[in-house]
């Protein structure tokens, strides 16, 4: 691939391969708070749009806003991160032991590497810090009460929402994210 051959990018996407042509990257080849790493393969201001589907709560809060940050500086005026994380204010104790800081169990556990459950507040704030505008997308408030907006799955697939999850059946509510989408102005 040459530098900026794909200017949508998924970022930490594992095993979720939710966004087919959009370029998928793990850490040990783009880590969010290393310039260089971007540089590597993208020019500043060159990307349309960057999916983070349970990346942010693996950073410090300094960490993603210096990852907040390098997204300002390689995205497009326009240009957006959608971002996911576990909702700190979802009201599920055995979701809230499953995602707390350090995890559940056994360090191989994606979980264990948790660094933060954000709220609404927290994860917005670290990207207006950035320069972004916040839209959320689904969230839960102090009071545990479920929001939602409508936004499109092709501007950029999360599988862990409402929607889309396959644990969310029925109505109920069993897994849920805090989603939003920091655009560049």
């Amino acid at each position: 691939m040459t530098r900026n051959q794909k200017t949508k990018i998924v970022v930490g996407a594992g095993e979720y391969h939710n966004n087919p042509g959009w370029l998928h990257l793990q850490e040990d080849e783009l880590n969010l708070i290393k310039r260089e790493d971007w540089l590597t393969y993208f020019e500043p201001s060159s990307l349309s749009v960057i999916l983070a589907e349970h990346v942010w709560e693996h950073l410090t809060i300094e960490e993603g806003t210096q990852a907040a940050a390098l997204c300002y500086e390689f995205l497009k005026p326009g240009g957006y991160v959608r971002c996911a994380v576990p909702d700190r204010y979802f009201p599920n104790e055995a979701y809230q032991t499953a995602v707390q800081i350090g995890g559940p169990g056994p360090s191989d556990h994606p979980a264990s590497s948790h660094k933060v459950v954000h709220t609404y507040r927290t994860l917005c704030s670290l990207f207006e810090t950035a320069g972004f505008r916040i839209s959320l997308l689904e969230y839960h408030d102090e009071n545990g009460r479920f929001h939602q907006n409508d936004w499109n799955k092709e501007d950029g697939m999360i599988y862990r929402s409402k929607r889309f999850d396959h644990r969310n059946q029925n109505g109920t509510l069993q897994f849920a994210s805090l989603l939003i989408d920091a655009s560049k102005p």
